[in-house]
């Protein structure tokens, strides 16, 4: 399976995406910062499965409807920053779907993610990732999951990765950084969280119009099916 993730950066990159659906065909895209309202009910032959209702700048999944069928969806809101206090800029911060993989025979779990901004603590945000990942687990449980997005974790990822471990899910990072809107922030900001799969390329795709890259991801399932 193919997955692309994309940070629009506030809408202004939503233009690309059917040229985007087209050029790299993925199965299932997970898109942030999202003008939901404006978002149409298919790109490319990928039907919108679910996204944000409350949020200035939402969270969309779209799923391919000849390899899957739609079976339900979760979003919530995550452990608040000063910025999401203050701004309100996301009250929802995870969106998931869980979609039956026709051929595969299976339930899997997709999760579209975006962390707290930069102005907030890492420590926030990995209590965000934990709750994302606990929450996941009761919308789909001990299926393969995979969440993708943008983390807003520049440095310090070691540490991010031993927890992610720590809760049975692996951690995969792209081949170049992500971001490279501000001189001392850029690096991969856009990765993957995932259980029960196994993560092949994850490639950085050709920037557009947002400040993020957008990320492509070959996953598939594992044959011990952890």
């Amino acid at each position: 399976m193919r997955i692309l993730s994309y940070n629009l950066r506030k809408h202004s990159a939503a233009a690309e995406l059917d040229a985007r659906a087209d050029r790299w065909d993925p199965d299932v895209m997970c898109l942030q910062e999202a003008d939901v309202e404006n978002l149409p009910s298919h790109i490319d032959g990928l039907r919108l499965a679910a996204a944000t209702d409350r949020n200035r700048l939402g969270l969309a999944i779209y799923y391919r409807e000849s390899s899957y069928h739609f079976v339900e969806s979760v979003s919530m809101g995550l452990k608040k920053s000063l910025h999401d206090i203050v701004l309100r800029p996301a009250h929802e911060r995870l969106l998931g779907v869980q979609l039956f993989d026709i051929d595969g025979g299976r339930e899997i779990t997709f999760a579209s993610f975006h962390a707290a901004p930069l102005t907030a603590l890492n420590s926030l945000r990995r209590s965000q990732i934990r709750s994302a990942l606990q929450a996941l687990e009761r919308l789909g449980p001990g299926t393969p999951t995979f969440m993708a997005g943008d983390y807003n974790y520049p440095v310090f990822k070691e540490r991010l990765g031993d927890q992610i471990r720590d809760h049975g899910y692996d951690m995969t990072l792209s081949d170049t950084r992500t971001y490279t809107r501000y001189r001392f922030f850029k690096g991969h900001y856009d990765f993957v969280t995932s259980r029960g799969l196994s993560i092949g390329e994850v490639v950085t795709l050709p920037q557009g119009s947002s400040d993020h890259l957008p990320i492509l991801i070959e996953a598939e399932y594992r044959r011990d099916r952890r």
